[in-house]
Formats: structure tokens, C-alpha cells, sequence
């Protein structure tokens, strides 16, 4: 069984975005462990890139702060293979295709294997473009992460069948940041997942407010947060650590 499975056999799972690096790793490695302690069902850790095209203006400036903070893939794995001395929640990696390429492939997911991440998530991989790295995930026995949009429609059931460890709905049209209100019929979406695998899905974009992931939660497995953790840590630096943590509380026990 997949590890992040784990993440969804306990009921709802929430499931905090950080981008490494921002502030510094050193902060990230905190706020890691303390989303763990706070409830965090799967931690998603974003590798900085230049160009990350699905993300709004929360992230993408948490990006260049981490990469002009001096940021790398090598320090990354680093800092994960410390981590995981303490944190035994499930972790996937959130980046961009050239990353991956630019690093080597399978020299990357090989290193997930071994420092103990258990999926990938490539926003900018279309479905049809995505069998270079499958076939690498499934030798390392690292989860493709595949993401589903409005947009996907009459793709939904053929992404959905093929899909491994957890399915991120996108919930909202455009890239990430906090929206005041979630219009995209989900519930649609997750129902015509479920019609053909039983792989869990969360729900993730836009999402900031207890009262949205508590809305969001009932239709899906769980729920998924990054801009405005983001945000968390972008008012507080290096101190940010109790306050994600407090935030992530208030966000599980809505879904709870």
C-alpha cells in the first residue's frame, strides 16, 4: 500500500503547503515539525523554482526569497533526511518539470526514495506528457501525484483511473492564492473520481478559512492549504513556527 494512504485512514486529512527555504531551511525544518505535531495528515514541501507557473503572488514570492535565500534541490534533501529522524507523516515534493530534468530524473527520484519522500506533484505536466517520469516513480515506488481541474472534464474518469497515492482536485480556475469564495462545482468532480477508483482525493487552491476547508472536507478525502500558510510565514520569518501551527489546528479541527 502507498504510504500516503496512511495520510487518509483517520479521517479527513489536512495537508499544509511550505516552500523550502522561505525564510530559510532551518525555519522550514521547524515549521515541518511542528505542522506534524499540530496534525498535519501529509506535509506537501515545495521545491523552489523561478517560473512556477500554478502559483499565485503568495508563492511565487515565497520562491525568489527562498532561492535569494540560497535555496537548492541538495540542501532540500538534506534537510528532509534530517527530518526524518522525527517526522513519520507521509511527504511529497511539489516542484516543477525542469527541476526534476535539470537535476537528473532518475537521480532525483531515486534520492526521494531514499531520504523517505513518497510522492511528486508536477503542476506543469500534462497527463499525456507525464509517462518519462511515471515509469521512474514506479521503479522507486514513489507516487505521481495526478491533479485534476474544472477545466479536465471529459479526462476526469482517464486521469482518475491511472492515478496513484492521492488525486488533487484543483478546486478553482487560474493558480493559487486565498479566494473569498469557491464556485467550481467539486462535488461533481469527486463524484465522477469516485465512479472509477477509490484513490483518495483532496481538494486543494484557494482554500484559507476553517468555515471553507469544513465546506470542501465534505465532499472530499481532505483538504489542501498553501498560500495562506504562506502568508503565516511570510508576516512572521523566522518565528512563524507557532503560529502555522495554531493555524493548522483551527483548519483540522473544522474539518475534523
Amino acid at each position: 500500500m502507498s504510504n500516503i494512504r496512511k495520510a487518509f485512514e483517520n479521517g479527513k486529512a489536512f495537508i499544509p503547503f511550505i516552500t523550502c527555504g522561505d525564510p530559510d531551511l532551518e525555519t522550514t525544518e521547524k515549521i515541518v515539525k511542528a505542522a506534524a505535531e499540530a496534525g498535519a495528515d501529509l506535509i506537501e514541501l515545495g521545491i523552489p523554482f523561478s517560473d512556477p507557473t500554478a502559483e499565485g503572488p503568495v508563492i511565487q514570492e515565497a520562491n525568489i526569497r527562498a532561492l535569494s535565500a540560497g535555496t537548492t534541490t541538495d540542501k532540500i534533501f538534506d534537510m528532509v533526511r534530517n527530518l526524518r529522524k522525527d517526522v513519520t507523516v507521509p511527504m511529497v515534493f511539489m516542484t516543477y518539470a525542469n527541476v526534476v530534468f535539470s537535476y537528473d530524473s532518475e537521480k532525483f527520484i531515486s534520492t526521494c526514495k531514499e531520504i523517505g519522500i513518497d510522492g511528486l506533484i508536477l503542476p506543469d505536466i500534462p497527463f499525456e506528457e507525464k509517462g518519462e517520469f511515471l515509469d521512474i516513480c514506479r521503479k522507486y515506488d514513489i507516487d505521481l501525484v495526478s491533479l485534476i481541474a474544472p477545466t479536465s472534464e471529459s479526462r476526469i474518469s482517464m486521469i482518475a483511473k491511472e492515478a496513484s497515492g492521492f488525486i488533487y482536485v484543483v478546486s478553482s480556475l487560474g493558480v493559487t492564492g486565498v479566494r473569498s469564495e469557491i464556485k467550481t462545482d467539486v462535488g461533481q468532480i469527486v463524484e465522477k473520481i469516485r465512479q472509477v477508483t477509490d484513490v483518495p482525493a483532496a481538494i486543494g487552491f484557494g482554500i484559507s478559512k476553517p468555515d471553507q476547508a469544513k465546506k470542501m472536507s465534505a465532499y472530499a478525502d481532505g483538504v489542501i492549504v498553501g498560500s495562506a500558510i504562506i502568508k503565516i510565514i511570510a508576516e512572521h520569518g523566522r518565528d512563524s513556527a507557532s503560529y502555522v501551527s495554531d493555524y493548522i489546528k483551527s483548519m483540522k479541527e473544522a474539518i475534523s
